[in-house]
């Protein structure tokens, strides 16, 4: 069995990453998604939120990809994101600035609110703001 395995991280603007890896960790639908090699072909939905690749060897790189699909063929993953960037890449403040403004809009409950672009805002603000936290918590910024 490979010990290893091609994952490529695209969004609509470029590619975020290409190259071989031991494991993929990244969030779906139905959960946390676990990729080692030779893991069974697969399509599903991703939530905004970290993606965790990591190397041969153990080293670690995070993404965040706000939404997109995660294809698992039998010698590559790969990510189709909506947007993505590097976790080291994204400003906490302007994501805890977005999330005050979602909130912030929830409770005006003006008449022309679109809750459900308010909800979507929140969402990946949200999602920006555990990416870091993750990242924090793991002592590193790449």
């Amino acid at each position: 069995m490979a010990k290893s395995f091609t994952c490529n991280i695209v969004s609509a603007e470029a590619s975020i990453f290409s190259g071989e890896v031991e494991q993929i960790v990244a969030s779906g639908i139905m959960g946390d998604l676990g990729i080692l090699p030779g893991h069974a072909p697969l399509l599903t939905e991703l939530q905004p939120g970290p993606v965790r690749v990591i190397h041969d060897g153990g080293q670690e790189e995070n993404y965040y990809v706000s939404g997109g699909f995660l294809e698992v063929q039998p010698d590559v993953v790969t990510v189709l994101a909506d947007s993505a960037a590097r976790a080291s890449d994204l400003d906490e403040a302007a994501a805890e600035e977005a999330r005050q403004h979602a909130l912030r809009a929830f409770n005006e409950k003006s008449a022309e609110m679109d809750y459900t672009r308010a909800a979507a805002d929140l969402a990946e603000a949200v999602a920006q703001l555990r990416t870091i936290q993750q990242l924090r918590k793991k002592g590193g910024r790449g």
